[in-house]
């Protein structure tokens, strides 16, 4: 059975939940603000959430956890201040210790941007967040699970897309990382050259060094590169997956539906924005209990630019593999929305979905954001003005027909 055979005027009552989650998106903003991970504004905005989410739920639980959010976005900083002083170092004709410092630099890009791995962390601060999740349990025994999710926190603001959106970003990135592997090959060939701490270069090699000079710049810039006293408002990113999340499980209480075998988990997560640090908090928690039946888990992120909405088959710079079985199930729900969802990979950074996929639970991202990078993306901009009601009211459509999908066929390889 899908939705609509089973709600009496769908169209009308999926629009009702479409206005509650814009409404509620607005309300979250002028009452608490931005939420930045570990804040007392992320803490506020998760307990209001709790409240929200019993409503629909049998059980509501906020559940605590450690994380050092700082750390995540500091390996800019550190990077920059690391190249500068590789640089200082070539030109005092001491090549060993310019390569460490890019080394260095490398080390943090890889650990923390691209693998999101907890390098920086014992050297930050440590605050406390939370996940709070609502479950709607069904009429019988668990068989299988479908977890709805969202992320509370919001992004310190980053400079380079707020002043020259996506090219500067791009551009200053780039230039930058182009200075760290040249800051890096010219280390080793001076230190083969000219030895750990020998005389001074000369010829072409005293030619290239000078050429350093060129990335300083770069380097500077990318100090500043995250404004860590500006945590942004953060509607569609991501309020709007939170808020849809427990959309779904309001629906599923006003119109007196409970599966008879499924479990229907609606988690507003913490962190995300600084590592996915509470989707994997959550999973590591309740590891035991999602494996012991079937689970799927839906992640929903930036449902915004509605020609853009995509599954997101890979994720974490595409370094890690969502289910494709979870992927299938969005694709089929999709189709019976009137849509083909096109399979994405997550190029620049990662979703909560990856945390989860990687710690073997079955998960994909539904999106709905240019991935090219749009100028509201982890800016100012990203305020309440800017949501769509029409690409909100298509992601609930999805959510629920894959629920339905899922109560009635499980998790299949393909879906007619």
């Amino acid at each position: 059975m899908k939705p609509e055979e089973g709600v009496k005027n769908y169209p009308s009552t999926l629009r009702m939940y479409t206005n509650y989650t814009t409404r509620e998106i607005k309300k979250v903003i002028k009452t608490f603000g931005p939420r930045a991970s570990g804040s007392k504004e992320e803490r506020a905005a998760q307990e209001h959430f709790v409240g929200e989410m019993k409503t629909g739920a049998d059980d509501v639980c906020l559940e605590e956890f450690s994380v050092h959010p700082v750390a995540f976005m500091a390996w800019v900083v550190i990077d920059g201040i690391a190249l500068l002083l590789g640089v200082l170092f070539s030109f005092l004709n001491m090549p060993l210790v310019s390569l460490c410092l890019a080394v260095l630099a490398l080390v943090c890009l890889f650990t923390e941007f691209l693998m999101y791995w907890k390098f920086l962390d014992p050297f930050f601060p440590k605050k406390t967040s939370a996940n709070v999740i609502g479950t709607r349990k069904p009429t019988g025994e668990v068989r299988q699970r479908i977890i709805f999710s969202g992320h509370v926190d919001t992004a310190w603001e980053w400079r380079f897309m707020h002043l020259g959106g996506k090219a500067f970003f791009f551009g200053g990135s780039g230039y930058a990382i182009l200075g760290l592997l040249y800051i890096l090959v010219i280390s080793i060939i001076q230190l083969a050259v000219c030895g750990p701490f020998g005389g001074e270069p000369t010829g072409a090699l005293a030619v290239l060094r000078w050429v350093e000079l060129g990335f300083v710049p770069a380097f500077i810039l990318i100090m500043f590169f995250t404004n860590f006293r500006n945590p942004v408002p953060g509607a569609n990113d991501n309020l709007t997956g939170t808020v849809a999340s427990i959309a779904v499980l309001k629906y599923l209480e006003d119109n007196n539906i409970r599966f008879e075998h499924t479990e229907v988990v609606a988690a507003a997560v913490g962190c995300e924005e600084c590592g996915l640090r509470g989707s994997e908090a959550y999973i590591k928690a309740h590891k035991e209990e999602l494996d012991a039946v079937p689970t799927v888990f839906f992640c929903m992120d930036t449902l915004r630019d509605f020609d853009d909405m995509a599954i997101y088959s890979r994720d974490m710079t595409g370094t890690v593999k969502n289910d494709p079985r979870v992927c299938a199930l969005m694709q089929k729900a999709g189709r019976d929305c009137g849509l083909e969802l096109p399979l994405h990979t997550v190029y620049l950074g990662a979703s909560d979905a990856a945390a989860v996929s990687k710690l073997g639970v079955p998960a994909a991202t539904l999106s709905a954001m240019d991935p090219s990078g749009p100028r509201y993306y982890h800016t100012r901009r990203d305020t309440d003005e800017l949501l769509v009601p029409k690409t909100i009211e298509k992601s609930l459509d999805i959510c629920l027909h894959a629920l339905y999908t899922f109560d009635e066929e499980g998790l299949k390889e393909q879906y007619e």
